[in-house]
């Protein structure tokens, strides 16, 4: 698992109805499903999963679920973000100790730090772990924006190999691998089509959760196979679905969406709610188009 490479779901977290406890089987059914369906990597934890919603041990029963059901078919980097830098240490040690193969830590979020506190914070990361760190640049979350200068400082970490970079800039992906050469890999997180051709070599996608397979598929089609014509399709036929689980409704889009497809796994938790009842008639409406309805049904 030393490189990491093509579309990487970053996975909704299953909860029971009455949202009080991980639905376990749901998770273990939905990392199963993921595989068959040709996905190249899975990242749980991330703000997708919930993680801020969620207790210390919840995080550790998702970690090894996880870990253990993927069972070294696909790589897990483990999402071990936190505002408080010994946390962020401490959950990216146990991450290791059980057995993720990385993880992605996107930059304490309330605090906005500057370029030498985010340093002195993932280094303090990257000395403790022997394990590849993928760092998220996404502002509008974390209230910091890694810019390209700043993720060339990161990259001189010896574990800090790898990006998460999402925000709508596409030219992010040419500056940051100028700067920083081979020490960092990019991997987009809302561009994906669009940053393979600058030379990303992975996209942490949210639509991957109801699209796995079509997902991957674009990014064999543009990366592997640089066959343009066949990624734009592609691409094409998934952007409703994209456009329907991005934004702010993210989480309850794709918790709605893997139910429409047969696998319940919840609504979000509180302060989230569950979509509203016209995006879920164009969610459904998208879906069906797909013909995935069915595909937690066999």
């Amino acid at each position: 698992m030393s490189t990491f490479r093509g579309t990487y779901t970053v996975l909704i977290t299953p909860f029971t109805p009455d949202g009080s406890a991980i639905d376990v089987p749901a998770l273990k059914k939905l990392v199963n499903w993921q595989i068959e369906q040709g996905i190249h990597g899975l990242i749980p934890l991330g703000s997708t999963g919930e993680f801020l919603s969620m207790s210390r041990e919840e995080r550790q029963l998702v970690t090894e679920t996880v870990v253990c059901t993927a069972n070294g078919r696909v790589p897990v980097l483990m999402g071990t973000g936190a505002e408080w830098t010994p946390e962020c240490v401490e959950l990216s040690k146990e991450a290791e100790s059980m057995g993720a193969d990385g993880v992605m830590i996107i930059p304490p979020f309330y605090s906005c730090p500057n370029e030498d506190e985010l340093f002195t914070h993932y280094r303090a990361v990257g000395e403790a772990i022997s394990i590849p760190i993928m760092i998220y640049n996404n502002p509008a979350t974390a209230n910091v924006d890694l810019l390209p200068k700043t993720v060339a400082r990161l990259s001189q970490i010896d574990t800090v190999s790898y990006i998460k970079e999402s925000t709508l800039e596409v030219t992010r992906v040419r500056d940051i691998i100028e700067l920083c050469g081979d020490r960092m890999n990019v991997f987009a997180g809302i561009l994906g089509y669009e940053s393979f051709w600058l030379g990303a070599c992975g996209w942490v996608a949210v639509a991957s959760n109801l699209l796995p397979s079509q997902c991957a598929q674009m990014f064999e089609a543009a990366a592997d196979r640089l066959d343009r014509d066949a990624a734009l399709a592609l691409y094409r036929q998934i952007l409703p679905v994209v456009r329907a689980v991005g934004g702010p409704h993210y989480v309850a889009a794709s918790k709605a969406g893997l139910s429409m497809m047969g696998l319940d796994v919840g609504i979000p938790r509180a302060p989230r709610l569950p979509l509203a009842d016209d995006l879920h008639h164009v969610l459904r409406h998208e879906l069906e188009k797909l013909n995935v309805l069915n595909s937690f049904q066999h």
